[in-house]
């Protein structure tokens, strides 16, 4: 569902690298804002909020962005599309605003969230995530937080693929092959078994 999070930007008329140094020193991030229709505008936008509003947002939860241009001030349902980081310092450098319309469906990753401790592992076995994320459509209203796989019942050599996870209405996922998610292997026991075992679980 849609956060209720805010975050202010300004267009801005100065670009290259020596005006986003100096924009950086004020504790303002360079960016672009990108539409559907193909518009873009260069905008800044403050630090501290941005990194609150990734913290807990992402790439792809829905936020309300306050957008000035012109002396007019638009709110604009928008994602966090992509953010750069300095290679040093966990700061954002800059950011790239994307605004979508709520009734028009896109292409997203969402991030696979394990929960539980399986039985699998409470034997002996552990447990190995293979995918990180899985691409969905949906409308961005729509886009789901994570997707959480319950990994309790999961015994020794049980695996979950991405045909056997449940997604929220109106949340299609996007794959060619039914690749595995993740697996419980044995922790102990004959090394040519386990490495068979892993290879299945990557087909």
């Amino acid at each position: 569902m849609a956060n209720k999070i805010q975050l202010k930007a300004a267009e801005r008329t100065e670009t290259g690298k020596g005006a986003n140094r100096r924009l950086r020193r004020t504790g303002m991030v360079p960016g672009v804002f990108y539409n559907q229709q193909g518009d873009n505008v260069t905008v800044m936008t403050s630090l501290v909020p941005l990194q609150k509003a990734y913290s807990q947002l992402g790439n792809s939860q829905v936020f309300d962005l306050e957008l000035e241009k012109d002396g007019k001030t638009q709110t604009i349902p928008s994602l966090l599309w992509r953010v750069k980081f300095d290679p040093v310092k966990p700061m954002p450098i800059h950011v790239d605003f994307f605004g979508v319309d709520l009734e028009k469906e896109l292409k997203v990753t969402v991030p696979l969230q394990v929960k539980g401790v399986s039985k699998g592992v409470k034997l002996g076995g552990r447990m190995e995530q293979f995918r990180e994320v899985v691409e969905i459509v949906s409308k961005p209203a729509d886009i789901p937080e994570a997707i959480v796989i319950d990994v309790t019942e999961m015994d020794i050599l049980d695996t979950v693929r991405v045909a056997d996870l449940t997604f929220p209405e109106g949340v299609t996922p996007m794959y060619d092959d039914n690749f595995a998610i993740v697996s419980v292997l044995p922790k102990r026991g004959d090394a040519e078994d386990e490495e068979e075992t892993e290879e299945e679980a990557a087909e």
